[in-house]
């Protein structure tokens, strides 16, 4: 068996998705190293949540492999080679690694903006209450909510609650984040302010993937920009090359639409 890279943080091989009859990922490979930024572009129904959902096993996958850190995700190899579903525990732990952040906030109503962060690094990972309410109020200053930890999520707009929900992810430590459409529930007004802590988590050295239609922060914050259409990736490369001299038609006719 080959070792993986040590800089490899996700490694998704021939990945296949079918919802029944439905084919959505038609074998997505893709490599995203330690501290990369990789932006998914193309157009609504083209598999990029579904792809992201994979890499976390939100999602089963019918064929290929998904690797985090070197580990095969949610399957452990048998003496074969051949892979067998691993144990809920053991997925719950590798999940660990990876934050997520999803289109809706999924923020629990009944907590503060500080409750939501300290909820899992105290039930998951036996963080002391202290030590966690400590480290929350250290995110909420990060993502600039330094004031609104004792607010209720009904009590912050869109895009505040959106910024807990990354400071919950980030609460955990992952090695790396998905992004989900971040802003595309939000008010045109409140984009930029979560846009604005994505691109200082980049700027830190977060391995991100990012589901987005936002094309000016995948210019200028990706370091790979990565286009799926119809469940197959077709093209990537640098934000300059997608964006400027992209190589395939169904590539060319989406950013036309969109651009």
């Amino acid at each position: 068996m080959t070792q993986p890279h040590p800089e490899l943080v996700i490694e998704a091989l021939d990945v296949h998705k079918s919802f029944g009859e439905l084919q959505i990922l038609k074998g997505i490979s893709l490599q995203v190293r330690r501290g990369e930024v990789v932006v998914l572009i193309g157009a609504s129904g083209s598999g990029k949540t579904t792809f992201i959902r994979c890499i976390n096993l939100l999602e089963d996958i019918q064929g290929g492999r998904i690797r985090v850190n070197g580990h095969p995700m949610g399957y452990k190899q048998r003496a074969d080679g051949s892979l067998a579903r691993d144990s809920e525990r053991n997925i719950a732990r590798q999940r660990r690694d990876i934050g997520m952040v999803f289109q809706r906030f999924n923020l629990f109503p009944h907590m503060s903006a500080l409750e939501n962060i300290i909820e899992a690094p105290i039930q998951v990972l036996g963080v002391p209450r202290t030590s966690a309410i400590e480290q929350a109020r250290a995110l909420l200053a990060r993502v600039g909510l330094a004031d609104k930890a004792d607010h209720y999520p009904s009590m912050l707009s869109g895009g505040q609650q959106q910024r807990v929900a990354i400071a919950r992810a980030l609460a955990m430590k992952p090695q790396a984040m998905l992004f989900d459409e971040p802003t595309s529930a939000l008010d045109p007004e409140t984009v930029g302010e979560v846009l604005q802590v994505m691109k200082e988590l980049a700027e830190d050295g977060m391995t991100m993937v990012v589901v987005t239609h936002e094309m000016g922060f995948a210019r200028e914050v990706a370091d790979r920009v990565v286009v799926l259409d119809q469940g197959e990736l077709i093209e990537e490369g640098p934000p300059e090359q997608i964006f400027t001299r992209p190589v395939h038609p169904r590539t060319q006719a989406f950013l036309s639409r969109v651009l």
